[in-house]
């Protein structure tokens, strides 16, 4: 993971400063602002600014239910009740900017949570970094042949070798027909005098998919928190999981007791149908129940028996 310089500076300098002020701050949230967590082996996520915390969850539920709430006597429990029964309202007064730098195919899939506000790096009018996401080997896999999204077995030896050689060889090839398109040097000036090269908004779209963009990311910790449940679930792709995993190490410094509820009845949990829990019910009173007696289809079935850790044939 690399900054430039001109980041790093920015970064030394906003940790350099220090302001009074009359708001809740978050000393462990505090001591990680501006700090790039490296993900992946050029992207990073950092925390570049919050408000809320624990305590403005509980007052905006407070205020919202009134007495109702008197029956919640500490923090912790009141939080965890409004997490279990889904009350969101009290979450939404939270809210954190996050700076990441990401590949562009992760960046794409992560768009799809439209619930966020969104600056993205420009490439109409910076030239992007020479900069590609190159699996480790251990992430390359083939298809699944069960699941039409996921990942099968680890590609091995020389289709392993192969297949890393050729995404460094084309990111590389097009990165180069890039900037030989733009004819930019660092400075702006013309590589070759006689030739005035193409508009960058146009010469971008001969990159690859694996090269890095930028983004500020701003939402509340509502929507933070379904994106985390998504992204940070072990079914996620890998290389949008590991940004959700170094945002969920954010969450437990801001908001602890938020985080500890959500990993408890969010991100360690799962949602069983009305025939699902009939068919537990069954099973609890000692009746027998084969799939085809149950009313599940077979996916439906082996889902439930892999939750209760059974055997799903």
């Amino acid at each position: 993971m690399a900054l430039t310089p001109e980041q790093q500076q920015e970064i030394d300098a906003a940790r350099a400063a220090e302001g009074r002020t009359r708001r809740p701050s978050v000393p462990a949230l505090e001591a990680m602002l501006f700090q790039a967590i490296p993900v992946l082996d050029h992207g990073f996520v950092r925390v570049v600014d919050y408000m809320g915390d624990d305590a403005a969850i509980v007052q905006a539920a407070r205020v919202s239910y009134g007495r109702g709430t008197r029956a919640a006597n500490e923090d912790r429990g009141l939080i965890r009740y409004l997490m279990r029964h889904r009350h969101s309202t009290p979450f939404e007064m939270c809210e954190i900017k996050y700076h990441v730098k990401l590949p562009i195919f992760v960046a794409r899939q992560w768009i799809r949570h439209r619930t966020a506000n969104v600056n993205e790096y420009s490439a109409r009018y910076s030239i992007l970094d020479r900069e590609f996401y190159i699996p480790a080997p251990d992430h390359l896999a083939a298809q699944s042949a069960v699941n039409r999204q996921g990942r099968g077995d680890i590609l091995q030896g020389a289709e392993a070798a192969r297949v890393l050689d050729l995404l460094r060889e084309d990111a590389t090839r097009n990165y180069d027909h890039y900037l030989e398109m733009l004819n930019e040097d660092d400075a702006g000036a013309p590589r070759d005098p006689g030739r005035q090269g193409l508009a960058r908004e146009l010469a971008r779209m001969n990159l690859t998919l694996n090269a890095y963009t930028q983004w500020y990311w701003k939402t509340d910790l509502h929507n933070l928190l379904h994106f985390l449940s998504l992204r940070a679930d072990a079914h996620a792709q890998y290389e949008i999981r590991v940004y959700a995993e170094a945002m969920l190490e954010t969450v437990k410094a801001w908001v602890p007791m938020a985080h500890d509820a959500f990993r408890d009845y969010r991100l360690g949990a799962v949602t069983l149908s009305a025939q699902m829990m009939a068919i537990v019910r069954r099973m609890l009173a000692g009746e027998v129940v084969t799939q085809e007696g149950s009313g599940l289809s077979k996916r439906e079935w082996r889902e439930l028996m892999e939750t209760l850790g059974r055997d799903g044939a």
